[in-house]
Formats: structure tokens, C-alpha cells, sequence
């Protein structure tokens, strides 16, 4: 099954590419290095996580912000835009995690780059999360909560997982809210 996912994903992001290629595409970054731009001179297949490997914390500072692009397939595939399950690492990296619905940000080839959300209001606390660390932005409501709470996407933390880890597919994220999240962590990151 992982594998004709995996084929299925590299035989759409081919044609993808092609037809990118005759797209023009319009330059909205902020000045910040991209995951690409730095993985041409940078070896990184010694710390990816394999098919079998928890996700890992994404280090901005030392790779960059990844290439966004919004667009999301229900095809059984994680794509940039859809929240899906997977299981997160709790920051202490002592072992322990959650499964949880996390925003799919960017691909990478066979990895994807995501942030968790959560259905606790954190603005209540808004003080002390950035004291710790800590920023959300509200996504509002959608089909990968069954009970429509409203949630929030952790902006300050990314991470990166294999796609075999993902459990499923639990909605598509308009992509207005999309583009706000990927500014806010664009800004977070060009401020610290």
C-alpha cells in the first residue's frame, strides 16, 4: 500500500513539475532562505526519517523555511493545504508523542513538512505560551475535528515526517487560512 502511495506521489509530483514549469509562478517570500535553496549545497539524506521513523523537529535556522505551495488532492497522498493525523513528538523528544491532526505545509519528495494543530484555546493563555515559546494562529473549524471545535496551528515548531507515517487524510484547508498561516510562520521566523 506505502509503496504504490509513494509511487502515486512521485509520478503526480513529475507531471506537477512540468506543469509548473509553463506556469509563471509570482514571488511572495519573505526574505528568508528556503529549504531548497539550501539543500542544493547542504547533504541531507543522513537525517530525513525513514518510512518506519517518528517525525523530527524541521530546523529553520539551519535549512531554511520550505518551499509552500498550496495544493491539496484527496487522493489517499498528504499534500500541502490538508490536515491530516500522524503521530507528533512531544517537545521533550524523551519518546513520548501524540496522534494528532497536523497542517501539511510543503512537500519533499517522500516527507512532508507539517505543524501540529490543537483544539485548546491557547489565547487565553496568549501571555505566557510566547513567554515559553509558544505561538498559534486560529484556523477556525473544519471536518478533521468531529465535534467542530474551533483550533489553532503551532507556527513556531515544524517538523518533518515520512508520508508512511501519516494515519489519514481529515480535511482540505481553504486556502485563504492557508496563505495566513504560512505568512504568520514567515514572520515569526523573519523576527527571531
Amino acid at each position: 500500500m506505502h509503496l504504490f502511495n509513494t509511487l502515486g506521489r512521485v509520478v503526480r509530483r513529475a507531471g506537477a513539475r512540468v506543469g509548473k514549469s509553463l506556469t509563471p509562478k509570482i514571488n511572495t517570500r519573505v526574505d528568508v532562505p528556503t529549504f531548497h535553496s539550501i539543500a542544493r549545497r547542504t547533504p541531507f539524506s543522513g537525517w530525513l526519517p525513514g518510512p518506519d521513523d517518528p517525525a523530527v523537529e524541521y530546523d529553520v535556522d539551519q535549512y531554511g523555511l520550505p518551499d509552500f505551495e498550496y495544493h491539496p488532492r484527496r487522493d489517499n497522498i498528504p499534500d500541502p493545504g490538508e490536515i491530516v493525523w500522524t503521530w507528533v513528538p512531544f517537545e521533550e523528544n524523551d519518546g513520548r508523542g501524540k496522534d494528532r491532526p497536523v497542517l501539511v505545509l510543503a512537500d519533499l519528495d517522500d516527507h512532508i513538512i507539517f505543524a501540529q494543530t490543537s483544539s485548546k484555546d491557547h489565547s487565553k493563555n496568549a501571555a505566557w505560551e510566547a513567554r515559553s515559546g509558544r505561538y498559534w494562529f486560529d484556523i477556525g473549524t473544519g471536518a478533521w475535528d468531529a465535534k467542530r471545535r474551533e483550533s489553532e496551528v503551532r507556527i513556531d515548531r515544524l517538523l518533518i515526517t515520512h508520508i508512511s507515517q501519516v494515519r489519514r487524510e481529515g480535511a482540505q484547508l481553504d486556502r485563504k487560512i492557508y496563505d495566513a498561516v504560512v505568512q504568520a510562520i514567515k514572520q515569526h521566523f523573519s523576527s527571531t
